[in-house]
């Protein structure tokens, strides 16, 4: 599968209007459900590339700093809202994790506290697969989509926050004395 179409899939789940991850995923799981089954397996597979690519360090403190908090399943599910957003977010969010403090809603949390989670995009494969052959989707090796919890950065050390995501810190930390 071209990442092309891996993308359309998302983009047609969020054509004619704003849709939240959960109604992008039910939408995207219409869709695959209704195409061949070997279709379903590569749109999977792409989706793991799409983990792995957003798999870094930076982008997994951006989601600690503005979820309060981010363990392995945490950064999972919140890659799952960023993929909902479409290719351009990701993109965007993995070259700079920083952007993140100009989107709306996530200058919002700062003072709402909304988390933003979605791990239903990251089932949609599996749940299509099961809707299209009425059986689990196969599974292979799966690739690392993270770093070890080991070798991450110590993400409450606020300065280091502060240098790494500066715009987002300014948004979530309090400011230093």
């Amino acid at each position: 599968m071209r990442t092309d179409d891996f993308w359309a899939v998302i983009d047609r789940a969020t054509a004619d209007r704003p849709a939240s991850p959960a109604e992008v995923a039910e939408r995207a799981v219409a869709e695959l459900a209704a195409v061949d089954p070997e279709e379903i397996v590569a749109w999977g597979l792409h989706l793991e590339k799409v983990m792995v690519a957003s798999g870094t360090e930076d982008l997994w403190a951006a989601a600690y700093l503005i979820n309060s908090g981010a363990d392995e399943a945490g950064f999972d599910a919140f890659r799952g809202w960023l993929i909902a957003h479409g290719r351009k977010a990701v993109a965007a969010a993995v070259q700079k994790p920083d952007v993140l403090a100009n989107v709306a809603v996530i200058k919002e949390a700062a003072d709402t506290g909304a988390v933003f989670e979605a791990e239903e995009v990251l089932g949609i494969a599996e749940r299509a697969y099961q809707q299209a052959t009425g059986s689990p989707l196969p599974s292979g090796a799966r690739p690392r989509t993270r770093p070890e919890v080991a070798d991450l950065w110590d993400f409450d050390n606020e300065d280091e926050m502060r240098r790494r995501l500066p715009k987002l810190s300014a948004l979530f930390l309090e400011p230093p004395m």
